[in-house]
């Protein structure tokens, strides 16, 4: 300890130790700043700075050493040697870079051990080779446990300083392992040049001269601290730089400095937005860059967001939105634009706009941009005085292909239907999808009607071509109903209504076919859903009640029994036909409610009657397919204690073509209850002999339409006369229907036909009132 205070205290120039610690404490300043820099870049440009960081820690060293070498006075002239004085400086930079490649590979605790033993390393192998590089006429003697210690010392010295660099943030990060890294040279310089004994020696070569010992310290301080600082300046600049660039380049908008409308500087956002090199755009006018509605161009733009354009060289232009204030840049005045890409919004915004307005399977306009063309063909037409046209389509059999095939292929076919409506129509027309299988075309521009049937027909033809049902199963048809503006309506929703009526219409007569809106046509389907309305509550007001004709023989003209017949008297109207309200029934699903009301109240009024005759009560097809229909009847038979036999039910083919099998099974199920299941109106239809095989019907009632021509239409008479022959071989009684003269009654009584029904043997009226019956007569 007293060899080492001795060796600096009298063998040392103070001064010049204190500058040797001066220059490393500048240096290791600047050595943990520029390793600092290398952490926080990334990987490409962390080993560059590894490499500065070395090189400036390596000259820092090296220039201590030399310094404090400088310092020391041995008793004998001395000088260094270039060469080994050279390989020193270059043996500490490669150790000092080794020592930060590991320190960067390994974070842990490990590595800033690693890092320490190899820079004390590197101080101890510059030290020594500098020590070779001295000229003077003796010979260098060295105590290998001194150097051990120091050694030992000064890499615990300087693991420290990497540790407490690794841990500390701010400043501290930088000072305190300056500090110890300072503590640890200093202790291995002069530990080890307390452990040199220098042994003179004549036949060693002296000092050969050089420069002065002043000015060679100058030159070294000058060079080492210029180094150093310069090192360590551009560090700091670099990373101000760096993070300002970075700072730019992490903002999410484009960023434009313009001074006198020229580019002077562009972040990477912007240039990506525009499609070019950053070099390309520099110097490049504003508004050639940047397209603004203004007048005035890219100057006009303030703090208020615009939107403008910029092109592109090879791709659409992208829609910007673009603001501006004033920086001082380069010392001078000048405009900052920040520009937001809008492109992608604005197309979400555009594909969100189509969706609302357009059907999502067709792609056709859909219900609310119908009614906005529809509205502006009418104002259009309105001041030319141009007519338009409005087509209401329905697919036909749709529901069917729907049921049969599936939604997907549903959906198959009105994609093709949209295609062919657009083949069909111009550009300028509207082809709409309002729901389901409905259409609606407008079409402007054309002479009226003549427009409108022209393009009905063409549609009409071009479906009959490519849905051709007899070679594709899934193909449809269309109905079509046309009204015309302002001959048919004077505003869009009335004739969007007359476009419906027509439609109606189409469909009443048959399908596939054209119908033109007329004001008749209106009060018909406007009275019918009037009718539609009061016959919901026909019931509830008690304006329905049952009418019963006699079913008598044809020979004798004894009553067999009563059919039960519904009749509505309107409080306005008065009776109404059941030929007319009928139908309305059945297409409105009232008829469920209807029938089961018929049925309760036939019922009742025939448990009531003193003589056990049969009540016939007539089913709709839509009541049939009701499945609770057997249990219906029951409740109703229990509720009125009819006997089930006294019960008939009269059915038409009809209910046999929907679901066979469902349903005979209704038909085995009301049988089981003991009711009379009568065939009606046999004659008309399908009439197929296989029905009255499939299932063992009681009776058979000949179609009206028959009886009416019996008298005039010998064909008519044989048809009579071959059901007649039927029945009788299959044992079931036959029943003419429509029997109003008494020709007819004896004619078809002479085919031998049992029983009749008609206006000659009285006509629907209130319940039959009976006179009294002996018990003979009853028996």
């Amino acid at each position: 300890m007293f060899n080492i205070i001795d060796c600096v205290w009298n063998q040392h120039d103070l001064r010049l130790v204190a500058l040797a610690a001066a220059i490393w404490l500048v240096g290791g300043l600047a050595f943990f700043l520029l390793l600092s820099r290398a952490g926080d870049s990334g990987p490409a440009r962390r080993d560059q700075w590894v490499a500065v960081a070395a090189t400036a820690g390596g000259v820092g060293v090296w220039s201590t050493h030399f310094v404090a070498m400088l310092a020391y006075d041995g008793g004998m002239p001395m000088s260094f040697g270039p060469s080994l004085t050279v390989l020193s400086v270059a043996v500490a930079v490669g150790m000092f870079w080794i020592a930060l490649r590991v320190f960067m590979a390994q974070p842990s605790p490990a590595g800033r051990l690693g890092a320490g033993v190899l820079f004390s390393l590197g101080v101890a192998a510059m030290h020594f080779t500098g020590m070779a590089a001295v000229q003077a006429s003796a010979r260098l003697h060295y105590d290998l446990e001194q150097i051990a210690v120091a050694a030992l010392l000064g890499a615990a010295l300087i693991s420290a300083a990497f540790h407490v660099f690794a841990q500390l943030r701010g400043p501290a990060r930088i000072g305190v392992p300056a500090l110890l890294s300072l503590l640890g040279i200093c202790v291995m310089h002069f530990i080890g040049m307390s452990a040199t004994t220098l042994i003179p020696d004549p036949t060693v070569a002296g000092p050969q001269g050089g420069v002065s010992r002043v000015w060679l310290i100058g030159a070294i301080v000058v060079a080492a601290t210029l180094l150093i600082l310069l090192t360590a300046a551009a560090a700091f600049i670099d990373r101000c730089l760096t993070d300002l660039r970075g700072l730019t380049e992490a903002s999410l908008e484009g960023l434009m400095i313009v001074r006198d409308g020229r580019i002077l500087e562009v972040n990477a956002r912007f240039a990506a937005l525009s499609g070019r090199k950053p070099a390309m755009l520099l110097g490049q006018p504003a508004d050639a860059v940047l397209t603004v509605s203004s007048a005035d161009g890219v100057s006009s733009i303030g703090a208020a967001p615009i939107e403008a354009a910029l092109p592109r060289p090879d791709a659409e232009p992208r829609i910007v939105e673009v603001c501006a204030h004033t920086v001082e840049y380069r010392g001078r005045e000048c405009q900052v634009l920040a520009v937001r890409d809008l492109t992608e919004k604005k197309e979400a915004q555009r594909q969100i706009e189509h969706l609302a307005r357009h059907d999502a399977l067709t792609d056709l306009p859909n219900r609310a941009l119908l009614e906005e063309r529809l509205e502006h063909a009418v104002a259009w037409s309105r001041r030319t005085r141009d007519p338009v046209a409005v087509l209401a389509l329905d697919l036909d059999r749709f529901k069917a292909v729907n049921d049969i095939f599936g939604h997907a292929e549903g959906d198959r076919v009105l994609c093709r239907v949209a295609e062919i409506l657009r083949s069909c129509t111009r550009t300028v027309d509207t082809v709409a999808r309002i729901g389901g299988d409905e259409f609606v075309i407008v079409q402007v521009g054309a002479a009226q009607p003549e427009g409108a049937k022209i393009l009905a027909d063409r549609i009409l033809s071009t479906f009959a071509a490519e849905m051709d049902v007899t070679r594709d199963p899934m193909a449809v048809g269309v109905s079509i109903g046309v009204a015309v503006y302002p001959d048919d309506a004077g505003d869009p929703d009335t004739l969007r209504h007359g476009a419906d009526v027509a439609l109606y219409r189409a469909k009443q007569a048959g399908r596939g076919a054209a119908r033109f809106f007329d004001q008749q046509m209106d009060a018909e389907v406007r009275n019918r859903r009037n009718l539609e309305h009061d016959l919901r509550h026909a019931i509830l007001r008690r304006q329905l009640h049952v009418a019963y004709q006699p079913l008598v023989s044809t020979t004798g003209g004894t009553v067999a029994g009563y059919e039960a017949l519904l009749r509505w008297k309107h409080p306005v109207m008065g009776e109404i036909s059941p030929e007319v309200f009928i139908p309305i029934a059945e297409d409105t699903g009232s008829i469920v409610a209807l029938g089961e009301w018929v049925l309760r109240e036939a019922c009742r009024t025939a448990a009531t009657w003193p003589i056990d005759y049969a009540v016939s009560v007539n089913v709709s097809t839509v009541q049939f397919q009701v499945a609770t229909l057997p249990d219906l009847v029951a409740t109703v038979l229990a509720e009125t204690d009819l006997h089930p036999s006294r019960l008939e039910l009269e059915i038409t083919e009809s209910v046999l073509m929907k679901d066979r099998a469902a349903a005979l099974h209704t038909l085995n199920r009301l049988k089981a209850l003991g009711v009379r299941i009568v065939m009606d109106d046999f004659g008309t239809g399908y009439s197929s002999l296989s029905n009255l095989q499939s299932f063992p019907f009681d009776k058979i009632k000949i179609d009206r339409s028959f009886i009416g021509a019996i008298e005039d239409d010998e064909a008519a008479r044989s048809i009579i006369r071959a059901i007649v022959g039927l029945g009788r071989s299959l044992n079931l009684p036959v029943v003419a229907e429509g029997v109003e003269t008494e020709a007819q009654r004896r004619m078809v009584s002479d085919e031998g036909c049992p029983q009749a029904q008609g206006f000659l043997f009285g006509r629907p009226g209130s319940a039959p009132v009976f006179p009294e019956r002996s018990e003979a007569q009853a028996a």
